[in-house]
């Protein structure tokens, strides 16, 4: 598997490179966000460990416009550990956040972790097809895709994980806790916050789509369900 590292620190980005190499993956660097996007339009990556303060841009926003046509995972590197950071790093689609300096051995754990939580995850269960139908919604698990009313939602790769974790049950109550746990691979990763602000935008897409229909639930102190009749 392909990891690009973007880093203008040399020394960082050389200890990274060896890390990820003794674990076997093939390891590209750059020291800018134009030499990172170019590098991502020819290029097939499967990770990407993301400096927040590169010389030319500002990592959050190189992030941002990645997510726009890209669910590549994403490991910010920082030199400040302030929480909020943390908070917009993971809610702008940011899937891990390492503060400097760090251990090379841990950022490679953590690489393969999200490799693997990351892949796509079927929770269907035994006997379901791929095409799996609930209601108003029909979900295609290898193609990351989810129908509703018939029309598809454009949804993040955590959008879509939420979604299909609440349509896989409908009236289960999950906790924001289970949540984090099913969605990003393990509870307390990041604040509540984070899980309230996806199901805030999956909410908008889903009334786009049909204004008469709320199908997420709040259940206030515990979390939130996908309605059983809909």
């Amino acid at each position: 598997m392909k990891v690009l590292v973007v880093e203008d620190e040399p020394a960082i980005a050389d200890n990274i490179s060896y890390a990820l190499g003794t674990e076997g993956f093939e390891v590209v660097c750059c020291s800018t966000g134009q030499e990172a996007e170019a590098i991502l339009g020819k290029d097939s990556i499967d990770l990407i460990v993301l400096d927040v303060g590169l010389p030319d841009c500002n990592g959050f926003e190189l992030c941002k416009r990645i997510r726009r046509s890209s669910a590549v995972p994403i490991i910010f590197l920082t030199a400040r550990a302030d929480e909020v950071d943390r908070v917009v790093g993971l809610e702008i689609g940011g899937d891990d956040y390492m503060v400097k300096p760090f251990s090379p051995r841990e950022l490679a754990a953590r690489v393969k972790a999200i490799l693997r939580r990351t892949a796509p995850t079927d929770l269907k269960e035994p006997g379901e097809t791929v095409g799996n139908s609930r209601g108003p919604f029909a979900i295609d698990v290898p193609r990351m895709k989810i129908i509703y009313f018939g029309r598809p939602l454009e949804l993040s790769r955590y959008e879509f994980k939420i979604l299909e974790v609440l349509i896989s049950r409908p009236g289960w109550v999950f906790s924001r806790d289970q949540l984090m746990e099913r969605v990003w691979g393990e509870p307390g990763v990041s604040m509540d916050r984070t899980v309230d602000t996806h199901i805030k935008t999956l909410r908008a897409k889903l009334k786009a789509i049909n204004p008469d229909l709320n199908p997420i639930q709040t259940h206030r102190g515990f979390g939130y369900s996908l309605k059983e009749s809909l």
